[in-house]
């Protein structure tokens, strides 16, 4: 009988953060090119250096500044939403009358 403890988990995404950066960077990029913007152009719409964005680019690390100010130049602010989505129920907000929801019997 197979123990359900040893099974073995799903492999990640993305092996390792290097290997996010580089994805992340690469969708950068391509957003650019698609928007025919020189990485200059960018970088100077940014308020960042050339090299800063460079290194955005090919997923060498950055800085959350660097990210935040990329996006905000490419219109892309909208995607932060999507990192932490703001919760629909507040269980603060719950009146303290309400019960709590019971298993549904079957019929006899």
């Amino acid at each position: 009988m197979e123990n359900p403890l040893s099974e073995t988990k799903p492999a990640p995404a993305y092996a390792t953060i290097a290997d996010l950066e580089t994805q992340i960077g690469a969708s950068l990029r391509q957003l650019r090119l698609e928007r025919n913007l020189e990485q200059a152009t960018l970088a100077d719409r940014a308020g960042i250096g050339l090299r800063s964005l460079q290194r955005l680019e090919l997923g060498q690390g950055s800085t959350t500044h660097t990210l935040l100010s990329v996006l905000r130049a490419l219109g892309r602010e909208e995607w932060l939403k999507t990192v932490a989505p703001v919760a629909t129920i507040n269980p603060l907000t719950m009146p303290r009358t309400a019960q709590p929801r019971r298993r549904a019997r079957k019929a006899r």
